[in-house]
């Protein structure tokens, strides 16, 4: 279950990497594409704000990388429940405030591992 658990979890990490890049470097060019739903102009002007947001997707990521340095299995299921349990909480609230489509992109991966570490631990 181990193994199944630190697979969902890389693929966290890459999806989170991925909006990283997203947001911090291609807001203005790919952001585009992708938020169709914006309207062009505002991605120019909302490009800090974008930018701060994938700084703290970038943490989350970091988050999810530091566990596979972790030695001691207790402590690094501990911090992979942490990391997991925060991009859960985000996929959600961005599901409820922003786009639906968010809790199945962010959410739904992370919630895999979280549920998988959680009842193989207990």
């Amino acid at each position: 279950m181990q193994i199944i658990s630190q697979i969902f979890i890389l693929l966290v990490i890459v999806i989170h990497l991925y909006i990283v890049w997203l947001e911090m470097f291609a807001w203005t060019t790919r952001g585009k594409k992708v938020f169709k739903q914006f309207k062009p102009e505002l991605f120019e002007p909302t490009k800090a704000l974008a930018a701060n947001q994938g700084l703290y997707n970038g943490f989350l990521a970091a988050g999810l990388i530091w566990t596979f340095f972790i030695e001691d299995p207790n402590w690094k299921i501990y911090v992979a429940i942490f990391f997991l349990t925060c991009v859960s909480v985000a996929g959600i609230y961005g599901a409820i405030t922003a786009d639906k489509k968010i809790f199945f992109i962010q959410a739904v991966p992370a919630l895999i591992p979280l549920i998988l570490l959680i009842s193989g631990f207990l």
